[in-house]
């Protein structure tokens, strides 16, 4: 008599196209649908996004001091009016990440003899640049004589026009000089509007007026201060740069005008010429050596 065999599996197994096909479509998880930020945005890495150590309230809290402005206040009391959590919560997140190094709180002196509460921010604890707190001193960090200056990062590249005439560049110089009257923020340096300048030019040789220009260069500016404008206005002179106007064949140049005929004083011929007088043939006959006066 045949035996059972009990470790066969009772039914067939079925393929499932997500367990057995790694490549195949999930049905479980989350799917981003993301839109690419060109503006109002913050950078926020995942050291401060994932963090095992802190709770959803404390990431929370830490990616929205990320975005807000240099300066703007958020103490207890400010934070719990503009969020429902409520001030006990609130300061619990807080010193959850004082606690683990993403918020450093500090109470200073001002020159007034005012106590005022400094916090900074800091969106990877533990990185070299979070760990140099620079000496408040007149507004600046001393450095030693032995230690070299800081160098300025150069500016990202701009179009070149095909033909950089002084007018062009002149035009292109005082769009980029006139920026500030627009915003306070787009004020430039002359090395800056030196450099900017033939990327200006190229808009303008595309058929672009000054305004037009000086239109796509302030609209939709971020909220938050502009730390290298010149870098900003570098990159929207390259990356919104228009295509170049249609080409336009030249007009027809005006046809040769057609005399009326003339009868020759020497031979009555028919020739053609804006007045009255003698034919070709008979010119050269009367001129010196037979050729035409």
């Amino acid at each position: 008599m045949d035996t059972e065999n009990p470790s066969a599996p009772s039914r067939a197994q079925s393929r499932l196209r997500g367990k057995n096909h790694p490549a195949g479509h999930r049905t479980a998880g989350v799917v981003h649908d993301h839109v690419r930020h060109t503006e109002n945005f913050t950078v926020i890495g995942n050291d401060l996004a994932q963090p095992p150590e802190l709770s959803l309230l404390a990431i929370g809290l830490a990616c929205y001091i990320q975005s807000v402005r240099p300066g703007t206040a958020v103490d207890i009391k400010t934070l719990a009016n503009r969020f429902p959590e409520g001030p006990t919560r609130i300061a619990a997140a807080l010193r959850e990440l004082e606690t683990h190094g993403y918020l450093r709180r500090t109470r200073e002196r001002t020159p007034t003899g005012r106590i005022v509460t400094r916090t900074v921010s800091c969106n990877r604890p533990g990185h070299r640049a979070a760990r140099e707190t620079p000496t408040r001193t007149s507004g600046a960090r001393r450095t030693s004589p032995d230690e070299p200056a800081p160098r300025k990062r150069r500016l990202p590249a701009v179009p070149q026009p095909s033909y950089s005439s002084p007018g062009l560049l002149q035009t292109a110089v005082d769009v980029l000089a006139g920026l500030r009257r627009h915003d306070p923020r787009l004020l430039l340096s002359a090395t800056d509007a030196e450099h900017l300048a033939p990327g200006v030019a190229a808009w303008l040789e595309r058929d672009l007026t000054p305004t037009a220009v000086r239109h796509a260069l302030t609209e939709n500016l971020p909220n938050e201060p502009l730390i290298r404008p010149a870098a900003l206005l570098a990159h929207r002179l390259t990356a919104q740069l228009p295509p170049p106007p249609p080409f336009r064949p030249p007009a027809p140049s005006a046809p040769e005008p057609r005399h009326p005929l003339q009868t020759c004083d020497g031979c009555d011929r028919a020739f053609r010429a804006p007045a009255p007088g003698h034919c070709r043939d008979c010119r050269a006959d009367r001129s010196p050596g037979g050729r035409l006066p």
